[in-house]
């Protein structure tokens, strides 16, 4: 019956609810407040019209020579035949005498969408056919042509990327299908937690679809690659803390449903724990100024709470049904493994816990020292392979242009009181600009009302490098501001504003969501553990495996290979994933451990148990999670790949480092003054069955 509900659920869901939308509106990303967005809307209001290039071609002779004459008129021939094409959401291409360098080696023809929309999938689209288009339009001439731009530049991203939602499916399955397989020898416990975790997935995602359409909130249709690693990873944790367990009873001689009762008894608890603490950390993201993270939280809260009913129902409900069936052909299950290495890990940290403390935490504080040098980095071209064709494109734009050329900053002066402004302000207002100094200020543009006036300010850098966003973040918008005349007033938009906004946005975030994530965590750890102290070094713990996993990944790339930074959406992804799923491990050890020390054992000896017990477990979750990840590092997006290795890396550390050698050393280093102020008493009835009767007298 209860695998029945699942099964209806999902259909259910998946024929009713409605899909998830994308979200690309900037105004959605951030909040009102913010200048950027208040200058986008300014715009919207004042140049409902104003047509902004979504790309830009960029020409060069093959021998780096200067234009010539013949090659001006063959610029004007190649973006005629291009304007001519018909491409959808393709305006028109124009060129103008402006567009030729002052060296007269660059000539630019921007491309101008009917939409406003840079990102929109019809216009990449476009893009991609005009560069096909342009080369039989080129044959007969001494033109090299590229495009570059917001346009371009994304659809670069997105063919480099490749199908990184199925790379990470494909990955994920092939990890879960083989360690299963090896670890219990079964075809059919290989392929159930993939089946359970599929159905929990359209469950999940129809339950997100139907909140964001009744419950007020918006969630992006891109969270699907998170919602994958989320379920799979999470999922799969919490049918391995089940399956170990129910292994264990079995042994003991229990039958199938008597032992995946016991096991849910004792178990249940801690995964109940260890999703409340994920739920909380994603919860803990409503409180961002970021509409992403702010969408995410809820939807990531969502598939795990759904995961968690699945733990503590279907999964139980699926393997009562097949009993020991599930392990055919393997009788390997009857047997007590050796546990070889957890054995001596565990006797290791038993008699040597603060040789293994200092050892483990030393380390992780070795690599997270590497967090001072750390630096984040909006440059999303930047990332790309140096072959693409809008990084190429770009570079040999500058040999001719300022960098900014093709996304200019926005400075907007407005009338106050919806009055007029006059001449002689306009023209003192940009003479003020230019002098600042900090790059090409262009020609003011009135709207027909006469009320704002919109100026271009192009950069000597790149709208989404760190030096352009610490330009206008800083100076400009002081230039600016301080430059406006009385009874007007200035605001600086584009994208290097967008940009040092959201940067602004990302450090009150992680001053708000990580310190509320934590008291969250630590609420729940309490509960659990009925302790005081232990949720403390437990959160330590956590933070030092975050700033471990970072640190790390800076040691790598920005000190190894050279990068000029990390991506600035990092230290979010590590702590959804890291410190997130990865407290998961840290719960279930000393969950373990509370249970050993009831049936009576000293605290060495729990420790002892523990590890031996909880290592294959945590290995094989942590091993998979990693694995999926891992995978990023075969892209060829430099970004994916920092991801990629970060939450690999920050898994391992966190279960191998934290989970199996830190945690348990300072656990046995503080006795039972761990439980303080509860009192772990040993519970008075034997905790194990009675050995299990021949199996021939049983079955006889």
């Amino acid at each position: 019956m209860t695998i029945l509900v699942w099964v209806i659920a999902a259909m259910g869901t998946a024929a009713l609810a409605p899909p998830l939308k994308p979200v690309s509106d900037q105004a959605e990303f951030l909040p009102s407040h913010y200048e950027s967005v208040r200058a986008g809307e300014l715009q919207g209001r004042a140049f409902p019209q104003q047509e902004q290039p979504a790309s830009v071609m960029v020409f060069r002779r093959d021998d780096g020579g200067k234009l010539t004459e013949e090659d001006l008129a063959d610029v004007q021939k190649v973006a005629a035949g291009l304007e001519k094409a018909g491409l959808d959401k393709i305006k028109k291409v124009e060129t103008s005498a402006q567009a030729v360098s002052p060296n007269r080696e660059i000539a630019l023809a921007g491309i101008v969408a009917t939409t406003k929309d840079p990102y929109n999938p019809d216009l990449l689209d476009s893009i991609k056919q005009m560069r096909e288009e342009a080369k039989p339009l080129l044959k007969g001439t001494s033109l090299h042509m590229g495009i570059t731009g917001a346009s371009a530049t994304t659809l670069d991203t997105l063919e480099s990327s490749g199908d990184t939602d199925a790379m990470i499916m494909m990955a994920t399955l092939v990890l879960i299908v083989v360690l299963l397989a090896a670890i219990f020898r079964s075809p059919l416990i290989a392929i159930l937690p993939v089946l359970v975790i599929t159905l929990v997935f359209v469950v999940a995602t129809g339950l997100i679809s139907t909140a964001a359409e009744f419950g007020g909130f918006q969630a992006d249709a891109s969270i699907g690659s998170i919602l994958i690693v989320v379920l799979f990873g999470v999922g799969t944790d919490y049918i391995l803390f089940l399956l170990f367990r129910y292994r264990e009873f079995l042994r003991l001689g229990q039958e199938p449903k008597e032992a995946m009762g016991e096991a849910v008894a004792r178990v249940g608890e801690t995964i109940a724990s260890a999703a409340g603490a994920v739920i909380a950390a994603f919860l803990a993201l409503l409180l961002s100024s970021l509409g992403m993270l702010r969408a995410m939280g809820p939807a990531l809260a969502i598939s795990v709470a759904v995961t968690l009913l699945a733990a503590l129902t279907l999964v139980p409900a699926v393997f009562s049904l097949l009993g020991t069936k599930a392990f055919w052909p393997s009788k390997a299950w009857r047997r007590e493994p050796r546990h070889g290495l957890a054995a001596r890990t565990a006797s290791l940290t038993a008699r040597r816990p603060a040789l293994v403390a200092a050892a483990s935490g030393g380390l992780l504080a070795v690599l997270a020292a590497g967090v001072l040098n750390l630096t984040t980095v909006f440059d999303n071209a930047g990332s790309l392979p140096k072959n693409l064709e809008s990084v190429q494109a770009a570079e040999t734009l500058e040999r001719g242009f300022s960098a900014g050329q093709t996304d200019p900053t926005q400075v907007f002066l407005e009338a106050e009181d919806g009055g007029k402004l006059e001449r002689s302000q306009v023209l003192a207002y940009e003479k003020e600009l230019s002098a600042a100094g900090l790059g090409q200020v262009t020609p003011a543009v009135l709207n027909p009302e006469g009320s704002v006036a919109r100026f271009g300010v192009v950069l000597k850098h790149k709208p989404d490098s760190t030096q352009a966003i610490d330009v206008v973040s800083g100076p400009l918008r002081d230039a600016a501001h301080q430059a406006a005349p009385e009874g007007t007033r200035v605001l600086v938009g584009g994208t290097s504003a967008v940009l040092a906004d959201i940067q602004h946005a990302t450090h009150r975030d992680y001053s708000v969501v990580f310190p509320a994530a934590g008291i969250a965590i630590m609420v729940i750890l309490g509960l659990l553990l009925r302790s005081v102290v232990a949720p403390w070094y437990l959160m330590l713990a956590v933070g030092l495996g975050f700033a471990a996993t970072l640190g790390s990944t800076v040691w790598l790339f920005q000190n190894l290979m050279g990068e000029a930074g990390l991506p600035f959406t990092l230290p979010v992804i590590v702590y959804l994933f890291v410190v997130a799923i990865g407290t998961d491990y840290n719960i279930l050890v000393v969950a373990r451990l509370r249970e050993e020390v009831k049936r009576g054992n000293a605290p060495a000896q729990a420790v002892r148990q523990a590890i031996t017990h909880s290592a294959s477990t945590i290995g094989t979750a942590a091993a998979i999670l990693a694995g999926t990840f891992g995978v990023l590092l075969l892209a060829q997006n430099s970004m994916l790949q920092q991801m990629g290795f970060a939450v690999a890396f920050g898994i391992l550390l966190t279960a191998f480092v934290m989970a199996l050698l830190l945690v348990p050393a300072v656990t046995t280093l503080l006795g039972h003054r761990t439980w303080w102020p509860g009192r772990v008493t040993p519970d008075t009835e034997p905790e194990e069955a009675p050995a299990p009767e021949p199996a021939l007298a049983r079955h006889g």
